[in-house]
This record gives structure tokens, C-alpha cells and sequence, in this order.
């Protein structure tokens, strides 16, 4: 078992939609980006580990320790997001996801490796996201689970997309054994160990 400095901070946070997953917005038009230091006094040296892009929502993790992030970021870790799809999914499809569907990535095709997916029986109970997502008269929506070992970029919207559903509101549940729970949005929690903690 690997052990890590105890010194280093450690934090689990729920992202609100509309945040960026970073502390210092390096885009040259300083436009009003929500970012993640106006949600907590975090100390010195906190980096996010991995990314959710601006829209996207849940469980995202912080640490002074960049040997810790780089284990949490490995592909021993999973990443389990839940998927608001416009219109009804069907198992053809979320078989597709299960076994890996064509993405572009870089300018390139990329073929995603086989993972877990699963179609919920119901809606999940998540916060109300802060923007409606959109009016019910556009169609129906499904949600689906869909769980990694990999994290390339936009991926979950990327992999939805490909089978003929485009995300409407992505959230991730949980890295691990870490799992959202009851969160709300913009809660912070201090935490000892990022990889066997108990949120």
C-alpha cells in the first residue's frame, strides 16, 4: 500500500455547473469565469485532479499531493457519471457505450475502451442543476451510467453523441470509493485520505 505525506491537503467537492475545474483563469480576455477558489479558502498549492469542463457537474477532488493525484488519475481508479440523454436510449445503444464507440480526439479517431454502462430505471436524485436544462415540450430524456478507467477529453458527452444522444447534463457520481452521496452544489469537504475515506 502506497502512503502519502500527511501533511498535504486533501479535499472532495461537489462542482457546481458553470465552474471551471482550475483556480486562475489563463484565457487572455479576462472574461467572468466562475473558478474554484471562490468556494473555499483552500491553501497553497491545491490542484484539482483531472478536469469536469464548465457544464458538467459532482464529484471532483483536490490535493496539495501530486503523487496522489497522479494515482487518482491512473486508470486504477474508476469514474462513474450519470448521463442526462435527449430522448429515450435503448440497450442497442448502451451496449454500444459498453464495448466502445468512435470518438475524435486531437483531430483524430479514437476508439473508447470497453467500460460499464447501464441505462437508470429512474431519474437520479441529484440537486436541481442551477440553469433548467430545458423544457420538457423538446422531447423526452433518459439517464444513463456510464463508468471509466479513462479520461480523455469531453469523453462521456463525446460517447453519448456518437450512438445519437447528445448529453443534456453530465454529473459525476464517484471516483472509487468516493461518492457523492448528499452533497450540494459549492459543498466542500475536508478530508485525511482521498483513496479509502468515508465522505
Amino acid at each position: 500500500m502506497e502512503t502519502y505525506n500527511i501533511l498535504h491537503k486533501h479535499f472532495i467537492i461537489f462542482k457546481p455547473f458553470g465552474y471551471l475545474s482550475q483556480f486562475v483563469n489563463n484565457e487572455q480576455r479576462k472574461n467572468r469565469k466562475k473558478l474554484l477558489g471562490e468556494l473555499y479558502n483552500f491553501p497553497e498549492g491545491i490542484m484539482a485532479i483531472g478536469r469536469l469542463d464548465e457544464p458538467s457537474e459532482g464529484i471532483l477532488l483536490l490535493t496539495t499531493d501530486g503523487k496522489m493525484s497522479e494515482t487518482i488519475r491512473s486508470s486504477k481508479i474508476e469514474k462513474e457519471y450519470y448521463a442526462q440523454v435527449d430522448g429515450i436510449i435503448s440497450e442497442e445503444e448502451v451496449f454500444k457505450l459498453q464495448n466502445g464507440v468512435e470518438i475524435g480526439l486531437e483531430g483524430k479517431k479514437y476508439m473508447t475502451k470497453p467500460c460499464n454502462a447501464f441505462k437508470l430505471d429512474s431519474i437520479p436524485n441529484l440537486p436541481v442543476r442551477g440553469k433548467k436544462i430545458r423544457d420538457e415540450r423538446h422531447g423526452p430524456t433518459s439517464w444513463v451510467s456510464i463508468t471509466l478507467k479513462e479520461g480523455k477529453f469531453r469523453q462521456v458527452r463525446k460517447m453519448t453523441s456518437a450512438v445519437g444522444f447528445p448529453t443534456l447534463r453530465l454529473v459525476r457520481v464517484r471516483i472509487g470509493a468516493l461518492k457523492i452521496n448528499n452533497m450540494q452544489p459549492g459543498e466542500v469537504i475536508e478530508t485525511d485520505d482521498l483513496l479509502n475515506s468515508e465522505n
